[in-house]
């Protein structure tokens, strides 16, 4: 724990995992640059944040949060995904090179190219955002298709919305397909017909679509679209627009293809499981 008085760096897997003890301080978030993560981490009156910005995307919903954030002064910026893992702040802290920069951490002289740990260094001048935080759009799970004979169809904007219900349904998240720190989780807990993420950008390494081949160690279809097809953290654009860029074994085995439409395997899946249950 720092000393009294003493600015330190946090680094989390996800936004999510910000807390009280952070307040004051400067979190570097393994979390998309988008405005629920900045929401997320924003919160808790901290000095600054740096994001990863999942191959910024369509609609720059990889970085959107970094305008959203200085709507409070609040110093944001976004680590490039393709020098650094998405979902892992350590990884990010260590390798990465900043991307974006809001106003508010260009003015403590955050800048593109800097390495993440040099940007955070300099979020420690900030001032802690305690203005209330203006109103987010995402975070909503939807219904999309409930009908007899055939897995329910969901839309979560983010994984971890998941819950032990669900087990059965067609999951679309709009999650991006990474592991936290890059180590097997429970994220999708219950098991799914199928579930879909984005690809974060793919980024070094390939982490952002590293959850796919653990799902097939469960049996679980699972498939992540292009970041630039749709925007990520918005699960219906995913589903309407989303083109694969990765599938996993199991999806595979099912149809499924990098460049086809989300939502045409998804209505294959349905047809299958249609005729399953006439049988």
């Amino acid at each position: 724990m720092p000393s009294p008085g003493e600015v330190s760096i946090f680094t989390v897997s996800a936004s999510s995992q910000c807390h009280e003890g952070q307040r004051g301080h400067v979190v570097v978030s393994g979390s998309y640059g988008g405005e629920y993560n900045a929401f997320h981490a924003g919160k808790w009156g901290i000095r600054g944040v740096v994001l990863n910005d999942a191959g910024i995307g369509k609609e720059r919903a990889g970085v959107r949060g970094l305008d959203y954030l200085d709507r409070v002064g609040l110093a944001a910026a976004t680590a490039d995904c393709m020098t650094c893992h998405i979902a892992d702040g350590d990884h990010m802290l260590a390798n990465g090179r900043i991307s974006h920069v809001n106003q508010a951490a260009a003015a403590l002289g955050c800048k593109v190219g800097q390495r993440v740990r040099d940007c955070a260094e300099l979020m420690k001048a900030g001032t802690p955002a305690n203005a209330e935080l203006p109103a987010i759009k995402g975070g909503k799970r939807f219904t999309l298709r409930e009908e007899e004979g055939e897995p329910k169809v969901i839309c979560l904007d983010a994984a971890p919305m998941l819950e032990d219900a669900d087990a059965g349904a067609i999951a679309i998240t709009g999650s991006h397909a990474a592991l936290f720190r890059g180590q097997p989780d429970d994220v999708i807990k219950p098991q799914l017909h199928a579930v879909f993420f984005s690809d974060g950008g793919v980024g070094l390494d390939k982490a952002g679509v590293w959850r796919l081949p653990e799902l097939d160690k469960r049996g679980i279809p699972a498939g992540a679209i292009a970041a630039m097809s749709a925007p990520i953290g918005d699960a219906r654009g995913i589903y309407r627009d989303g083109v694969f860029s990765h599938v996993n074994a199991t999806a595979e085995a099912l149809g499924a293809r990098p460049g086809q439409r989300l939502c045409n395997f998804v209505d294959r899946l349905l047809v299958a499981a249609r005729k399953q249950a006439g049988q």
